[in-house]
């Protein structure tokens, strides 16, 4: 049985993106707790990039470290507009690396939410959630898309030069 019941997430299409099978087995089997059974799978960046052309998705949870291509450049690829993807698509990025780099990497390359590994029910509902109960305003710069990384209001002095999603034209 789930740990959480507040949301009805069946409808949800996510996509699984890791490397190593049994992992996906994990999250595959928490996800399916929850009723969400639109679940697609990838074993790496490209091939989810491959897939993502034809199908889309409400959200994607991918692994750091694979090969060709990574989670950190995945969500570089996806938030640059050019891969055919939705570049606003909410993206948590699982890894076992728990440096501050890595996670302000993950923030930086413009992930939604960062989960270290090991993982579990609870942890990943609670992503999910934050993503639907606070979702974070996209910004765009010249070399940035994705939601906003600061998670605090903070005063800004001078003017802010941030452009939000609502003033931000689609790639």
């Amino acid at each position: 049985m789930s740990p959480v019941s507040d949301y009805d997430l069946s409808s949800l299409r996510i996509m699984i993106v890791d490397s190593h099978v049994p992992m996906r087995r994990i999250l595959w089997g928490i996800l399916r707790e929850w009723n969400i059974n639109n679940i697609a799978e990838a074993a790496n960046g490209q091939e989810a990039l491959d897939k993502m052309k034809g199908a889309s998705a409400d959200v994607l949870i991918t692994e750091y470290k694979m090969h060709p291509i990574d989670g950190l450049e995945l969500t570089k690829t996806i938030r640059s507009g050019e891969s055919g993807a939705d570049p606003y698509l909410p993206i948590i990025l699982i890894s076992s690396y728990t440096e501050m780099k890595t996670i302000l990497d993950a923030r930086d390359a413009g992930a939604n939410e960062f989960l270290a590994k090991p993982i579990s029910a609870k942890l990943v509902y609670d992503r999910l959630r934050m993503i639907i109960e606070n979702p974070r305003a996209f910004v765009r710069t010249e070399n940035f898309l994705g939601p906003d990384r600061r998670r605090h209001t903070q005063h800004i002095t001078g003017e802010d030069r941030r452009v939000t999603q609502n003033e931000a034209a689609d790639p």
